[in-house]
């Protein structure tokens, strides 16, 4: 596998980590994310704190891997964003976001919900030991 195909596989997982920057020092959470024309995107809601956080300060990180795989983690590969977190309209991307994780459709229409955008300005793979690449958002989307 090249490295751009590994970090294609990666953006099909359903899960990022995403770091934001808290009241005092940063943040993590997991959050749910699919790819839209190009596009990271997450759902947030108004009741999480990193919703806030991304409207104050956009300047956020990502990491996307599959932390569940089995044997040693360092082994595995994962994919670290540097991006800007844009809320965008959800209403246009709501028939490609409902297909793309159709359980959604539970809450997606729920006020407090907006979509999030990821911009990404750059991009990182480690594809495990020995394996690390600065990659282009342009050539692996």
């Amino acid at each position: 596998m090249t490295p751009e195909t590994t970090a294609q596989s990666l953006l099909s997982q359903p899960t990022a980590a995403l770091a934001w920057q808290g009241d005092t020092r940063p943040m993590i959470s997991r959050i749910g994310v699919v790819m839209l024309d190009g596009a990271l995107c997450t759902l947030v809601s108004d009741l999480s704190p990193h919703t806030d956080a991304m409207r104050a300060h956009p300047g956020v990180s990502l990491l996307v891997g599959d932390h569940a795989q089995k044997g040693d983690p360092l082994n595995h590969p994962r994919l670290s964003l540097e991006a800007t977190a844009r809320f965008v309209d959800k209403i246009a991307a709501r028939d490609r976001y409902l297909a793309a994780r159709p359980k959604t459709k539970l809450y997606y229409d729920f006020a407090d919900f907006h979509l999030v955008q990821f911009d990404v300005q750059a991009v990182f793979l480690n594809g495990g030991f020995g394996k690390a690449h600065h990659l282009d958002w342009e050539t692996i989307i």
